[in-house]
């Protein structure tokens, strides 16, 4: 998985690579096809990857891992000692606590191994310092980053744990004890890692049926978010491309399966996809950014700015009805995604049904707002003149909220593209102007396509007003927020 992880020395590099692969493959039930390789691929920026030694046919197993081969919770022994407490902390902290004490066991952990080709450092936005997020300027990722709730729940549920059971969590680098503030500061660290890692390598595990019977407690929801989350050896070295994708992973009879999904070609790297990503959840989640995902790149425009534009303020301290009846349909978001568009796409292709739903409800008339209101239904989201009007100065609004123009930006690429980025910090900065940029192109073409629309319903086009495209637009956006 592409990152800007600190490595080891080459000779390091590539015994822990071959220490993993043993390790893994001589493993009970674990097969790996000859095909395949684990490559040093840090000359071209990605770290370690999976590469083809021959030909490689669609559909063909790339290697098969069971469940008990996978870092997650059911996998491993501290789930057997403490099962209430791991149960009542969720899926995610669950596996922090289980990833720290599977670390703290050192040469005794089943998965030493795999622990040794797991980076140590990131460049995820949570070990950003502020100057460098300021960096991203006025992208919403900022805010999605959640460090401090993050840290809430380490202090107030992993760090009783550990405390609790200093025979099962020995201090580790050097601490002498969790009991006081260096060790808690130190343990902090560590679940700040581990956390990195679950958020930038885990994969949902799908429950087997006998789980799924037994109701609804933490794990066993069918809430996808619930699901177990699971380190999958070998699985999380493959890079990720949107363009490129050729392997993807299956889940069946308690094991997972990496298959090919086109021929792959000898000496070809083997990529997994992450999915419809902005550039700016690569930045957030993985600590990188690529091209090839620009596709994919939104920008969100708050709820409170867009009800500025329309005239509401105050929107936390007074309770309007318009916002009131989206809430009640569970429509009402925080923010709104507008989408990339292509060549081909309308200026609706680009917008969610929730966005229209919200512009249509905030230039309601009284009489049209009473009638929705006793009926409970949304508007249909269609937009005309008014509603435009509203998201042109919320765009203009956003837009100008960026400390930098988009030419600025561009300069500012170039500059970097003809050095040479060594440093965290200066290539922090650059992965951050790629995203602020990004999204400032994002608003210059949605105002571009704005103005087009108003200046074609003062010509009397009335029928440039449309109704949006129902699901497809809304599971486009959906699959992008």
């Amino acid at each position: 998985m592409s990152s800007t992880d600190h490595f080891p020395v080459a000779d390091d590099f590539q015994r822990q690579s071959d220490g993993f692969m043993q390790w893994l493959s001589q493993q009970p039930d674990v097969t790996i096809s000859p095909k395949i390789q684990v490559r040093d691929l840090r000359h071209q920026g990605s770290g370690r990857g999976v590469v083809a030694r021959s030909d490689i046919q669609e559909g063909e197993d790339l290697f098969h891992l069971p469940h008990h081969v996978v870092l997650m919770v059911k996998a491993s022994r501290l789930n057997q000692i403490l099962v209430d407490e791991l149960k009542n902390l969720g899926p995610w902290l669950s596996l922090v606590v289980v990833m720290i004490y599977e670390y703290s066991l050192g040469e005794q952990s089943k998965w030493k191994q795999y622990f040794q080709v797991l980076p140590s450092k990131f460049d995820t936005l949570m070990f950003w310092s502020d100057e460098e997020l300021s960096q991203l300027q006025a992208s919403a990722v900022v805010d999605k980053i959640g460090k401090r709730d993050a840290e809430e729940d380490i202090f107030d549920k992993v760090l009783p744990v550990v405390r609790a059971h200093p025979d099962l969590f020995p201090p580790v680098n050097g601490v002498m004890s969790y009991d006081d503030d260096t060790g808690a500061q130190a343990l902090l660290e560590l679940a700040h890692r581990m956390g990195s890692l679950i958020m930038a390598y885990a994969f949902d595990i799908e429950k087997a049926e006998e789980e799924e019977s037994e109701g609804e407690d933490g794990y066993l929801t069918d809430d996808e978010e619930q699901l177990p989350k699971g380190m999958v050896p070998l699985a999380d070295l493959l890079n990720a491309d949107a363009d490129r994708n050729n392997a993807r992973l299956f889940q069946e009879d308690g094991a997972l399966v990496m298959r090919a999904i086109k021929p792959i070609k000898a000496r070809d790297e083997i990529f997994n996809d992450y999915g419809e990503l902005p550039r700016s959840d690569l930045l957030r989640r993985y600590g990188y950014v690529t091209d090839n995902y620009t596709k994919y790149d939104v920008v969100e425009l708050p709820l409170a700015g867009l009800c500025h534009a329309a005239g509401f303020d105050n929107i936390e301290e007074k309770e309007y009805p318009q916002l009131k009846l989206l809430d009640q349909l569970e429509i009402l978001e925080d923010g709104y995604c507008v989408l990339r568009p292509s060549a081909e796409d309308t200026l609706l292709d680009i917008l969610p049904d929730e966005l229209l739903a919200l512009l249509k409800t905030l230039t309601l008339d009284s009489e049209e707002l009473q009638r929705l209101l006793s009926k409970s239904k949304p508007p249909k989201p269609i937009m005309g003149a008014r509603e435009a009007r509203v998201l042109l100065e919320a765009a203009q609004t956003k837009l100008a909220q960026y400390s930098t123009t988009i030419q600025e930006d561009q300069n500012l690429l170039q500059q970097f593209v003809s050095s040479s980025i060594l440093r965290t910090r200066e290539r922090r900065r650059y992965l951050a102007v790629q995203v602020r940029l990004g999204e400032k192109e994002i608003l210059q073409a949605l105002l571009m396509m704005l103005q087009d629309f108003l200046t074609a319903e003062e010509k009397g086009s009335g029928k440039r007003a449309a109704e949006g495209t129902g699901q497809e637009n809304q599971k486009k956006a959906k699959h992008r927020h």
